[in-house]
């Protein structure tokens, strides 16, 4: 009778084992996801506003850059499209959603 008992506790506390890794499992889950976001997608998303925020912000005269690398000096602003004078007299009409900040005169001052 006595080793009976005793085989029913281990599995007791053999079920109550797993029963805690699992939570542990979850918990260990959930911080990976929480560090990711605070690592990865808050800041990428930050920087998709700001991106949106200068875009909205276009006005003539700003300097740009496509992402093609084709650098142009703001001409005209239309609803979703720019048009671009790259060169005297060579202008081009491009989607706002390609165009980022021109960096390059920042970093020279």
């Amino acid at each position: 009778m006595n080793f009976i008992t005793l085989l029913q506790a281990q599995a007791g506390t053999g079920a109550q084992q797993a029963a805690g890794s699992s939570w542990s499992m979850w918990i260990m889950l959930i911080l990976i996801f929480v560090v990711m976001w605070l690592f990865m997608i808050r800041p990428q998303r930050k920087q998709q506003k700001e991106l949106q925020k200068f875009r909205e912000g276009l006005k003539k005269g700003d300097k740009v850059v496509t992402i093609g690398g084709i650098y142009g000096t703001v001409v005209e602003v239309k609803e979703k499209t720019l048009l671009l004078e790259v060169d005297s007299n060579v202008k081009i009409r491009v989607d706002k959603n390609s165009v980022v900040k021109d960096f390059s005169e920042t970093a020279q001052q």
